[in-house]
């Protein structure tokens, strides 16, 4: 017998324990042993369901059970998980998260104190939910040295962005909608500002290129500042507005990573990528691109991603999966000084003078839109060093302007 211990009890708790309680034969025969739930930690009150024996509010009760191998944290948030982890893992328990907060900011210290005590913290629900992501990357990608990390990370912004899309909701209206139907928290700012994508980019780099990134060394933008005339433009571009992250290894062994806005071209595969579905796409130098699709939340497609880690620690109780990367440095995440694409919005009340100045800037720029109704000219760049770009701007007559890098 395989004892667990889950801490937490909301929505993805919850479906942890109705997979390993209601589902318990499927899961064992997996492991070839019997695994069975013995403490629930949770503060609320669950009495009329059918396990409410075992809910405790005890978190000393699991800590000092020897009995319990595997811990299961789905609480979220830095406090209390992050103390109530590192104590399982030196106890001696493994411990399996859906937490990317907590792996984003302390991934690296939690993985060195499993490795201390010869047990498995394993996360594979932290970034794609019910996508496999950190598995296949840490095994099946493992002959290759990836190169690039590119994805639509988060399926809240993906959602409010296909609504400004496809039914032309301003953001305001989109992202009431996401709220109404359970697809943004009540308070949606770690998503609409790009801060959970950030953390799941942080995770993915960490673990592909071998040392920690901290979500405070990447730069991250979300998808409030973008309208309905963006991506009106962006259309007539045949592009689409998504929010990527993106991670890149360079040749001096540092990386560059950020989060923001893009105009993807509809050549792109991850301008079809709709709705609350993720897609993740890494490039290793064996294999090319490979892609990773699915939705990226959600009760049980979450919940199912933590007890696959459960399985596999209970396979592993006695031989450490090699799962691991080494803390990072504060010079580790550089910007990158590449060409890009960038899309650019700019207004002025003096229509005439700003498409004189805006081709005298860019001379052979074709791929551009001028609307004297509005004063706007929006364009978009051939390839350059964004400083060079910026330069040709200044030398603009504009009174606002605005740009988004674009992946074409």
């Amino acid at each position: 017998m395989i004892y667990t211990a889950i801490l937490g009890h909301g929505t993805v708790g919850s479906g942890v324990a109705e997979i390993l309680i209601k589902h318990n034969k499927h899961v064992s025969e997996k492991v070839h042993d019997d695994i069975s739930v013995k403490y629930i930690l949770e503060l609320r009150d669950f009495s009329n369901l059918s396990y409410a024996a075992k809910f405790t509010k005890d978190f000393e009760k699991i800590i000092n059970d020897n009995d319990v191998k595997i811990v299961a944290e789905v609480m979220g948030g830095i406090s209390p998980a992050y103390d109530f982890v590192k104590r399982c893992l030196m106890s001696g328990k493994s411990v399996v998260s859906s937490n990317k907060e907590l792996v984003a900011a302390k991934g690296a210290e939690l993985l060195e104190i499993a490795a201390k005590n010869n047990v498995n913290f394993l996360f594979e629900a932290s970034v794609g939910g019910g996508i496999p992501i950190l598995r296949p990357i840490a095994q099946c990608l493992a002959a290759n040295d990836i190169n690039t990390i590119t994805g639509i990370l988060n399926g809240t912004t993906n959602y409010i962005l296909n609504k400004m899309i496809v039914d032309g909701m301003d953001f305001a209206t989109a992202l009431s909608l996401a709220k109404e139907k359970g697809f943004a928290e009540k308070d949606p700012t770690a998503d609409i500002e790009g801060h959970d994508a950030c953390r799941k980019i942080c995770i993915l780099a960490s673990l592909a290129f071998g040392k920690h990134v901290y979500p405070e060394q990447v730069k991250t933008e979300g998808i409030s500042k973008v309208t309905l005339e963006d991506v009106s433009y962006a259309d007539k571009f045949n592009c689409a507005i998504k929010l990527i992250a993106r991670a890149k290894r360079l040749p001096n062994g540092k990386i560059c990573a950020d989060v923001s806005p893009r105009l993807v071209g509809k050549n792109n595969i991850l301008s079809s990528v709709d709705g609350v579905f993720n897609a993740i796409v890494v490039r290793g130098d064996a294999t090319g691109d490979v892609m990773f699709y699915g939705k990226g939340a959600g009760k049980m497609p979450t919940a199912s991603a933590v007890v696959a880690d459960i399985i596999d620690c209970a396979k592993h109780l006695h031989a450490r999966k090699y799962f691991y990367w080494q803390d990072g440095e504060s010079d580790y995440v550089v910007d990158e000084n590449s060409k890009e694409r960038l899309y650019v919005l700019l207004k002025s009340s003096d229509f005439k003078s700003l498409v004189d100045s805006f081709n005298n800037a860019f001379p052979e720029n074709t791929w551009n839109i001028k609307n004297e109704y509005s004063g706007e000219i929006a364009f978009i760049t051939d390839e350059d060093f964004e400083d060079k770009i910026f330069a040709k701007i200044k030398k603009i007559k504009y009174d606002s302007f605005k740009y988004m890098k674009a992946l074409i």
